[in-house]
């Protein structure tokens, strides 16, 4: 999978511009009420980005962050493309660190080891499994991480419509 065809997947989830005052991304201090609201575009959001003109986001320049400070430095080299998509989606939505973490405990990994850092031997733990079983499990995590939030009454229904986009994507990806 290259990064074009992911982006054209992900771009398809991630709306146009929004200044929702209940989303906490949209606020420069990542809570509601804290800094100020700037909004969200393309999945570009004001508390990961609280200095960048949101409103004046162009798909361009969207992609190009996507790029450099998503795919790139996701650093998941040597992992099957199809778990690569899922575990990137699910970064940009839910932060990178998280995403690791539901990964790791989907090949099974507990306590220490559950780090969020993606690396030698969390790689070599996911290549053990077979593909499908892998995102199968991830996807299992990150459902249940979704409703454990607080905001999954107002936000749940887009959620888990993404992951079942994702889970079509992910019968064809293998």
């Amino acid at each position: 999978m290259t990064f074009d065809q992911a982006f054209e997947r992900l771009i398809g989830h991630e709306g146009g511009y929004s200044t929702d005052h209940n989303d906490p991304g949209n606020w420069t201090g990542g809570k509601v009420g804290s800094g100020t609201l700037k909004g969200t575009k393309y999945g570009i959001a004001a508390n990961t980005y609280p200095n960048l003109d949101i409103k004046n986001l162009t798909l361009a320049q969207a992609k190009q962050i996507y790029k450099t400070d998503w795919w790139d430095k996701l650093g998941a080299d040597g992992i099957h493309s199809a778990i690569v998509f899922q575990l990137w989606d699910f970064a940009i939505n839910a932060g990178r660190d998280r995403a690791i973490k539901e990964l790791q405990q989907a090949v099974g990994f507990t306590g220490s080891n559950v780090d969020g850092k993606l690396g030698p031997m969390t790689k070599t733990k996911v290549n053990e499994f077979d593909v499908n079983d892998v995102i199968l499990t991830l996807m299992a995590e990150r459902l249940k991480f979704y409703t454990s939030l607080s905001t999954f009454g107002t936000y749940g229904k887009g959620w888990v419509n993404r992951c079942a986009d994702n889970l079509k994507y992910a019968a064809k990806d293998n």
